[in-house]
């Protein structure tokens, strides 16, 4: 059962699910420890939960320095990017700085694919988003002179899109400093999708909004509907990406946007579709040829075949979803709940068993664009969590977390 709750956007929690928020407060539930590994006065995150933030012996955490948290990021805003040593006091060593960053995705700061030395994110000179690639033993680095998105699980190409339409569409997921081209325009043609070679510095053009775009669509109203990409994902094999399309009404017809959600071959050949229901959320793949995503009823899995099935995975309200391997295991988090709390979760999907990891509080001013998600990232040997919070009074730290007695 579900209650639905509708003072809230939709950037943050409105659906509660009674009997999953029994099991999140299980009076009976022991915590595991949430241990800081960075400290104030300064803050430090790292965002997204779908990328590498350990190096591939979970010796070194990577993260973002700032010295405040309480505003959007500006064109001259410097953030500093750093790695925690995990295996010396969580000593923080400054490897750069970037110009281009958000609260929600920061600047796509990674560990590279496939790399024990190399790590990746974007930044800004002059008028071009770029991205650069550090090895950060040597510091010897190298630019590729477009930004990345996702990264192919080769290391050698990343998912790209345009950062600058982003920045005006979805505020807090694109960059500000670079003019968006085709602001006015509501189906562009010349800006989409596109592949970039990191080896040899190049981009191609997969398909543009307006391919897209003019694709027949629920509701569609051809010059009042502003378009857009966001959140293209490889598989895990790299076989196939998925891609979010969104669109806005001018006239403010509805008052959020709409989504629906394409796959297509790693040419942009073989384009299919998901789902177009109106409302889609955080995903991830579940192997190669399934989904799983959060929309108005929960948590549900997709096949990767075009036909729109979907299937009840887990009734729980929104949050950010990675799997343990290819095992039953799923960790999530939710949004602010109505104890102004996040909470941190394991879930056993075969068993439907929720094992409550941790109730984080939040602070009231760092809503919208300016939240703290927790966004739950694995280490590469899936025995630990990493979280970024608020909930010590030190402002937006990361914290780590052992579960390695839960699921063994």
């Amino acid at each position: 059962m579900k209650v639905q709750q509708n003072e809230k956007p939709k950037d943050q929690e409105w659906v509660y699910y009674p009997e999953f928020e029994k099991k999140l407060y299980d009076k009976s539930a022991k915590f595991p420890q949430a241990k800081p590994i960075t400290f104030g006065p300064k803050f430090h995150w790292f965002s997204y939960y779908d990328k590498f933030q350990t190096d591939p012996a979970d010796k070194f955490a990577l993260g973002m320095e700032v010295d405040f948290d309480d505003r959007s990021p500006t064109e001259n805003d410097v953030i500093k990017i750093g790695m925690v040593d995990l295996g010396d006091n969580n000593k923080w060593i400054e490897l750069g700085q970037t110009r281009s960053w958000c609260w929600q995705q920061g600047c796509m700061l990674q560990w590279r694919p496939g790399s024990s030395n190399e790590i990746m994110w974007n930044d800004r000179i002059n008028d071009k988003f770029v991205c650069h690639i550090l090895d950060v033993f040597t510091r010897e680095k190298k630019t590729v002179e477009h930004p990345i998105y996702h990264v192919h699980p080769d290391g050698k190409s990343a998912l790209s899109l345009d950062f600058s339409r982003l920045q005006i569409l979805r505020p807090g997921y694109g960059y500000p400093g670079v003019r968006c081209r085709n602001a006015d325009q509501l189906r562009p043609k010349d800006t989409g999708i596109s592949l970039i070679d990191i080896e040899r510095g190049r981009e191609k053009l997969l398909f543009s909004v307006a391919d897209i775009a003019n694709i027949d669509y629920p509701d569609c109203v051809s010059d009042d509907d502003i378009h857009y990409f966001n959140a293209p994902a490889w598989n895990p094999s790299g076989s196939r990406f998925l891609f979010l399309h969104r669109w806005r009404s001018k006239s403010g017809r509805f008052p959020d946007f709409r989504t629906r959600m394409f796959t297509a071959a790693t040419d942009g050949s073989d384009l299919r579709l998901v789902t177009d229901k109106p409302y889609i959320s955080h995903f991830t793949w579940r192997d190669d040829n399934h989904i799983a995503m959060w929309r108005e009823d929960g948590y549900q899995l997709y096949k990767d075949d075009g036909a729109g099935r979907e299937e009840k995975i887990l009734d729980a309200t929104n949050g950010h979803l990675s799997f343990i391997g290819n095992s039953d295991w799923m960790i999530a988090d939710t949004y602010v709940d109505k104890n102004n709390f996040q909470n941190l979760y394991l879930c056993n999907l075969k068993t439907q068993s929720v094992i409550p990891l941790g109730h984080f509080k939040t602070y009231g001013f760092l809503t919208g664009e300016l939240r703290c998600d927790l966004h739950p990232r694995l280490t590469r040997d899936h025995k630990k969590i990493i979280i970024d919070s608020t909930h010590n009074n030190d402002g937006r730290q990361m914290y780590i977390i052992d579960i390695s007695d839960i699921i063994d």
